[in-house]
């Protein structure tokens, strides 16, 4: 899994609060997001692949677990951000989007801990050209990570699919 938080970057450069470093971060990210998709389409034990956009994270991984009749559960914890992402949303760079999304299904989002509203925003960051979400099989987790990394992308493993009830859960 991939993460990046383009658009919290996007709502600070709209606000001139996005300085050079940060602007070459968002542009170097948006302009080689797709670039592992091929290699990752394939592999042969993945099951499902999005690109996280305008839903973000919890939006697409719930869509997943939808979709499977799994329980997804995510890892907060090990969820790589865009170095940056917490504190432009910490100082008010969340879009208007973000919490229209956790209105939208925010309900049906599961959190087994604490979370802040900034965790929150960066869990429904809308993106545009986002990350990918990636469900395979355990054993082909590593072959994963490397297709990421091989793109220069820093990717972790984020959750598990469980047999239960479609949800989705944060940890």
């Amino acid at each position: 899994m991939s993460l990046r938080f383009v658009m919290i970057f996007s709502a600070a450069l709209k606000k001139g609060a996005l300085d050079e470093a940060g602007y070459a971060r968002r542009i170097e990210n948006t302009t080689r997001l797709n670039t592992p998709g091929p290699d990752l389409a394939r592999l042969a034990d993945g099951h499902a692949m999005t690109d996280v956009t305008g839903f973000g994270l919890a939006g697409h991984a719930l869509e997943m677990a939808r979709g499977s009749g799994c329980q997804l559960r995510i890892d907060w914890s090990a969820v790589p951000l865009l170095e940056g992402a917490r504190d432009l949303a910490g100082a008010g760079f969340i879009t208007g989007a973000s919490g229209r999304n956790w209105a939208s299904y925010g309900l049906e989002v599961v959190f087994s801990r604490e979370m802040g509203t900034i965790d929150t925003a960066l869990l429904c960051d809308p993106q545009t050209s986002g990350g990918r979400l990636v469900a395979c099989s355990r054993s082909s987790g590593s072959e994963v990570l490397d297709v990421f990394r091989k793109h220069g992308f820093d990717a972790a493993v984020i959750g598990e699919a469980v047999t239960r009830n479609a949800e989705l859960v944060v940890a």
